[in-house]
């Protein structure tokens, strides 16, 4: 009963892994997908029990989500920089060159 569980939330985390918005999303899920099949895999050798399985699950999928995340190439045109007027406001706006080429 519970490895039917487990292929069932498999097969769910990568349905919703296909109604990913965005890059960041989609690396975000996949990664979540591979680490839990990863850490299940791991869980299940090292421990031989359904709670280590689990447990591995778990903890793969959430280090799988943070790297695919991490890992997620920024465009040139997202990143915001903060900036100071003479007058002492500070406010964000999209970087300039100094930032892309190091000059900062």
């Amino acid at each position: 009963m519970t490895m039917s569980r487990a292929i069932a939330a498999m097969l769910v985390t990568a349905a919703l892994a296909g109604c990913a918005q965005t890059e960041a999303q989609q690396r975000t899920s996949t990664g979540a997908l591979l680490g839990a099949g990863a850490g299940a895999l791991a869980g299940q050798a090292i421990g031989g029990n359904t709670k280590s399985t689990v447990i591995g699950a778990a903890s793969g999928a959430l280090l799988g989500a943070v790297v695919g995340n991490a890992t997620t190439p920024q465009p040139r045109g997202e990143q915001l920089c903060r900036y100071q007027d003479r007058y002492g406001r500070i406010y964000t706006a999209p970087c300039d060159d100094r930032y892309y080429n190091g000059n900062y």
